[in-house]
């Protein structure tokens, strides 16, 4: 499966990255984004990727980062905040569609998610479903993990998904989608801790970026699009940063068609100014 860079050409429009400047992509993934901003800053310019699962760095300590490596800041930065395919293939669990050990981190840094399920309460639990999957069924769900629990510990996808099949209607969301979807969503959300990741980062723009530096994030999420959306609002209204995508920029129906992933993702841009 080879992974396509979501919303390639509007990601480089926005960020307008020049030769020999200096960008990060805090979500390098399988390069698509850093490989055409390289192409763009050029020989002279400079491209910092790191990645969570690969280079063990954390874009939430990207100020850190730049200081240790005595970088300075940056004219530009992007996050593409989706999952890729090479995490499907990864064997951590975040595929529900093989079975394999529930790990689902990024980081071992992080507790994996069998673990995550038996220190949860069953309302925890499902709180956890309903917020990061807005999982209609999230209570009978929780309530079929803690069950299958006192029985024997959840280790592996396929367990899980058949105690998820075993707490949801037959026709769930009329086989539109796999009824495990929405809750493994939410538990690799949950156990990454990515709404605080991107949380922290947020807090930090001016820490990371330079004046006029441009920063673009692709959402799939309505919680971390809101996120994003509401950080800049504020930070617009403090004078501290202008908003350049006035609505979030989304796939066009040429890329949906040939890159499905692309059908929920939106793109938010804006530029440091003070």
């Amino acid at each position: 499966m080879i992974h396509q860079a979501v919303l390639l050409k509007e990601v480089i429009k926005v960020l307008d990255p020049k030769p020999g400047e200096f960008f990060i992509d805090g979500t390098a993934g399988a390069g698509g984004h850093s490989q055409a901003i390289g192409e763009k800053i050029g020989d002279k310019g400079r491209l910092l990727a790191i990645d969570w699962e690969k280079t063990g760095e954390n874009y939430a300590d990207l100020p850190k980062i730049l200081k240790d490596k005595h970088l300075g800041k940056a004219d530009g930065l992007l996050l593409d905040l989706g999952f890729s395919s090479d995490q499907l293939i990864s064997g951590s669990g975040f595929s529900f569609l093989k079975d394999e050990p529930l790990i689902m981190t990024y980081s071992s840094d992080n507790d994996p998610a069998k673990d995550v399920l038996l220190e949860l309460t069953e309302d925890e639990l499902a709180d956890v479903i309903k917020t990061y999957g807005e999982e209609h069924y999230a209570k009978r769900i929780a309530e079929a993990i803690k069950e299958q629990e006192k029985r024997k510990p959840i280790d592996t996808t396929g367990e899980l998904v058949a105690a998820i099949k075993r707490a949801v209607p037959p026709n769930y969301e009329n086989g539109r989608i796999n009824p495990a979807t929405r809750t493994f969503m939410a538990l690799r959300i949950y156990v990454n801790r990515e709404l605080e990741n991107l949380e922290i980062l947020l807090q930090q723009l001016d820490k990371i970026l330079k004046h006029n530096g441009r920063v673009a994030i692709i959402s799939f999420h309505s919680l971390e699009d809101r996120l994003v959306k509401n950080y800049f609002r504020d930070l617009a209204k403090e004078n501290k940063l202008e908003i350049l995508t006035k609505k979030p920029i989304v796939a066009s129906q040429e890329e949906i068609i040939n890159n499905p992933r692309s059908r929920s993702a939106k793109l938010r841009a804006a530029k440091i100014v003070n």
